[in-house]
C-alpha cells in the first residue's frame, strides 16, 4: 500500500471513529424513580407494568403466533430486510434475565441494548423514549414476572449497509432525540394523559406518519402507507381522511375501545391494535386519548375536488360497479349505502372509501373486513372476501362505484391498482 493510500485509510478510519464517538449514545441510568412509585407495593408496580405492556402492545411483536408469550422470534418485514424480535422473557442466556432496571430504561429511552448495541427502530424507542422512569420501572417489574423461556432468536436479515451499527448511528443522528414526555401546563390533566399515551406507549405515529426512503418519520400523525404490510394508516388530522376534529369525543373513544362506532369500523392492522391492546385500557385512558386526538390541529384536506369524467366508457365503468354492488353488497350495506351501524358500517360519506389513497378500500373488497372481537363488541360482523369471486377489473369497478356514489367523490381505481394488492399477505 502506498503512503498516500495509507494516509487516506487512516483519515477515513479517524473520521469514522469520530463519527461513531459523536453519534453513539452513552449509557444513561436515567433519573431515580419517584418517591410515590418507590413506595408502591411490589404487586401494584407489577399490575401497573402489565397494564402498560398492554397499552404498548408489546406482545404483538415479541410473540410468535402459537408460541410462548414474549419469547420473541417474530419476523418484522421492513423495506431494508427482516428484523427478528428478541426474547424478553427472564431467561438469562437468551432473554433479559440479567438486565437491570437501568438496562431496561436505557433500551426504552435511548434505544440501546444491555451490551451497548444500538437497537433498530422497529422497536419503537423513538416513541418509547417519552415513557417516564416510573413507568419504565413498572414495565421492568412486570417483565421480571414473565417465566423464562430458552429461545434464541434468529439473526436479523438486513441488507448492507443497513445491517451496520455505523449506519444505524447515522440514522439516529438524523431522526432520533431522546426525551421524556413533558406535561404542558396550559393543557388539562386529561389532555396530557392522552398525549402521553398516544405519543409514548401507544406509539401511534409509528404507523400514522409517512416515512421517507430511509425510514425516517416526522411523527406528525399525517398518515402514511405502512411499509411492507400494504395498508394505509390514515391521517388523524385531515378531514379528508380520518381527521377527528368533527367527531364527538365519545365516538372516538368508542372506536378505540370497541373497534366500532356509528361513523367507522376498524380493519386491518388497527383491528389487532384494538383487539390486543386498546380494549384493555380503562375508559378514562381511552377518553383521554380521544380528547387529545380530537384536539390535533387540522391539516389540509387532500387536494382539489375530483371532477368525474362524463365520457361514455367512464360512465359504463361505474354502471358496471353499481350492478356488482347490487349483487354482492347491497344486502348488508343498503341500496343507499347507509349501512346498519355498527354491524355494517355506512358507505355514504365513509372516509375510508373517499381518501385520496385507495389502498384500504381495495384490500377490504379483496380480503374482507374483520373488526376485532372486543368486550364492547363481542360478536363482530365481518365482511367476506371477494377476491376469489371478482377479477381485478371487477374489483376496480365496484371500488370506483363506492368512491363515487351517494355523494362520495373520489377518483376511480384501475385493475392495475387492484392487482398491486392482490398478492400482499394479510399480515
Amino acid at each position: 500500500m502506498s503512503r498516500r493510500a495509507r494516509w487516506i485509510a487512516a483519515g477515513t478510519a479517524m473520521v469514522l471513529t469520530v463519527a461513531v464517538g459523536l453519534l453513539w449514545p452513552r449509557h444513561d441510568d436515567g433519573p431515580p424513580p419517584g418517591a410515590a412509585f418507590a413506595a408502591l407495593p411490589a404487586a401494584d408496580r407489577i399490575a401497573r407494568g402489565a397494564y402498560l405492556a398492554r397499552a404498548a402492545d408489546c406482545m404483538a411483536c415479541h410473540t410468535v403466533r402459537g408460541g410462548a408469550q414474549y419469547a420473541g422470534g417474530r419476523e418484522l418485514q421492513t423495506p431494508f430486510g427482516a428484523i427478528v424480535s428478541p426474547n424478553i422473557t427472564q431467561d438469562p442466556e437468551t432473554g433479559i434475565g440479567r438486565w437491570s432496571a437501568q438496562d431496561f430504561w436505557n433500551a426504552l429511552h435511548n434505544g440501546r441494548s444491555r451490551d451497548g448495541r444500538l437497537l433498530y427502530p422497529a422497536f419503537p424507542y423513538t416513541n418509547y423514549t417519552a415513557i417516564t422512569r416510573d413507568d419504565a420501572d413498572a414495565l421492568y417489574a412486570y417483565f421480571r414476572t414473565i417465566p423464562a423461556v430458552r429461545h434464541a432468536s434468529a439473526p436479523h436479515r438486513l441488507r448492507f449497509p443497513y445491517d451496520t451499527q455505523l449506519a444505524l448511528a447515522a440514522w439516529r443522528a438524523l431522526y432520533f432525540r431522546p426525551g421524556v414526555y413533558r406535561e404542558r401546563r396550559d393543557r388539562p390533566v386529561e389532555w396530557n394523559r392522552g398525549a402521553y399515551l398516544v405519543e409514548g406507549p401507544g406509539h401511534c405515529s409509528a404507523c400514522h406518519s409517512a416515512r421517507n426512503v430511509l425510514g425516517g418519520s416526522g411523527g406528525d400523525l399525517s398518515g402514511g402507507l405502512v411499509p411492507v404490510l400494504g395498508w394505509y394508516a390514515p391521517s388523524l388530522t385531515s378531514d379528508s381522511e380520518a381527521g377527528l376534529g368533527s367527531w364527538p369525543v365519545q365516538e372516538i373513544a368508542q372506536l378505540l375501545h370497541t373497534g366500532v362506532s356509528p361513523r367507522a369500523t376498524v380493519f386491518g392492522p388497527m383491528a389487532e391494535v384494538v383487539g390486543e391492546s386498546l380494549q384493555y385500557l380503562s375508559e378514562a385512558d381511552v377518553r383521554a386519548m380521544a380528547v387529545y386526538l380530537k384536539s390535533l390541529p387540522a391539516s389540509a384536506n387532500g387536494g382539489a375536488k375530483h371532477e368525474r369524467s362524463k365520457a361514455p366508457e367512464a360512465v359504463a365503468f361505474l354502471q358496471a360497479g353499481a350492478r356488482l354492488y347490487d349483487k354482492h353488497c347491497a344486502e348488508c350495506h343498503g341500496a343507499t349505502g347507509a349501512g346498519f351501524p355498527p354491524r355494517y358500517p355506512p358507505l355514504a360519506g365513509n372516509r375510508a372509501l373517499t381518501m385520496p389513497d385507495s389502498t384500504n378500500a381495495i384490500r377490504i373488497v379483496l380480503n374482507g373486513g374483520f373488526p376485532p372481537g372486543t368486550r364492547g363488541n363481542p360478536r363482530p360482523y365481518g365482511m367476506p372476501p371477494f377476491g376469489h369471486a371478482l377479477d381485478d377489473g371487477e374489483v376496480a369497478q365496484v371500488v370506483s362505484y363506492l368512491r363515487s356514489a351517494w355523494g362520495n367523490n373520489a377518483p376511480p381505481v384501475s385493475g392495475t391498482d387492484v392487482n398491486r394488492y392482490r398478492a400482499v399477505p394479510l399480515d
